[in-house]
């Protein structure tokens, strides 16, 4: 069985479990610090790149979402160590959510 592609880190397969089970105002928190931090790592995806990557068909559950969908292209540009990092700030984030 084919893995996914956060799957293979363990941090990040539960960041990214953990997003899909929070609110939608708390995924979009997500999202913005996913796309700040991979920009501040040096990726910027072109608007190109991520329309065209939109338009397959929608089997994911992130894909329903444009923004969320976005922010999980920028992830998944990131390196196997940055994403790590970006997926702990994600949990601190989801904490923080549900305690306030």
């Amino acid at each position: 069985m084919q893995k996914r592609w956060y799957d293979i880190d363990p941090t990040v397969s539960l960041a990214v479990s953990l997003m899909r089970n929070a609110n939608i105002l708390t995924q979009y928190k997500c999202a913005d610090l996913i796309v700040k931090s991979s920009k501040e790592n040096g990726i910027d995806l072109s608007e190109n790149i991520l329309t065209d990557a939109f338009t397959y068909v929608l089997r994911r559950w992130y894909d329903s979402d444009q923004k969320i969908a976005e922010a999980f292209e920028y992830l998944k540009a990131l390196p196997v160590e940055v994403q790590k990092e970006v997926a702990l700030n994600i949990i601190n984030l989801l904490q923080l959510e549900e305690a306030g």
